[in-house]
């Protein structure tokens, strides 16, 4: 089935992204994928994104819908057919519609869990707190917009950074299918990030040890993105078992 397109506005997206021992992500990775590396190291990460007017592109925006969403993301590269490819793979999707979580896989690409956000914003001030229905997912993010990114950062520069996010456009999610991923990218009108310092960070992804032993996985940075135009294009989903 051809799925629409879809467009809205990215009301507020914060990217928070961890570097990591690079065979820590291999083993979360599956073929074939593998982890897109800066500076020797793996990039992981959470996005918290509000979305507003999202509608299939034909319908005006007054009948959008709104919804906060969370997408734990992996930087990966990868090969098909001939070409090599970067994006980002999605081991998990939380969302604040019951449409998303019941229609998510199914109308269009990438299965997502319902979750319960609370949003606080006030003056460049951000908090983001995610508790997932199923127990599975729980987050905060407290920060405010800043100039500058943490001097301990992987990247030599806010544009470094940038370019390395704007490449994970194409976003490929685990479904209920073994070995079957959902195929999703976003397009951007106009790619606009700036730093957003982090006061606060809990998740219970990234510190859960059994995934990530001690020391093999650090906060690096997160980026703030407010206003952008966009639209959502299904790809073809990539089946592990036709890569062999």
């Amino acid at each position: 089935m051809q799925l629409p397109v879809v467009r809205g506005t990215i009301d507020r997206r914060i990217l928070v992204n961890f570097r990591v021992d690079p065979t820590v992500l291999e083993r979360l990775v599956p073929a074939p994928f593998r982890p897109k590396l800066v500076g020797g190291l793996g990039m992981a990460g959470v996005c918290l994104i509000r979305l507003k007017h999202i509608r299939p592109r034909w319908l005006p925006p007054a009948l959008g819908l709104t919804s906060e969403n969370a997408a734990h993301r992996i930087a990966v590269e990868w090969e098909r057919n001939g070409e090599h490819r970067q994006g980002v793979f999605i081991p998990r999707r939380d969302t604040s519609s019951r449409l998303n979580s019941l229609v998510g896989g199914h109308l269009f690409p990438g299965e997502h869990r319902h979750a319960r956000f609370q949003v606080a914003e006030a003056q460049d001030r951000y908090h983001v707190r995610l508790d997932s229905d199923d127990g599975h997912t729980h987050l905060v993010v407290e920060g405010h917009a800043s100039a500058d990114l943490p001097g301990t950062s992987v990247f030599r520069s806010l544009r470094e950074a940038s370019e390395f996010f704007e490449a994970g456009s194409l976003g490929y999610s685990v479904t209920s299918k073994l070995g079957t991923f959902d195929g999703l990218e976003l397009r951007s009108f106009a790619w606009r990030a700036q730093p957003l310092a982090v006061d606060r960070i809990e998740s219970s992804f990234f510190e859960d040890r059994a995934i990530f032993p001690a020391g093999s996985v650090e906060f690096d940075c997160a980026l703030l993105m407010k206003g952008v135009e966009h639209e959502w294009h299904g790809r073809e989903p990539i089946c592990a078992w036709s890569m062999n």
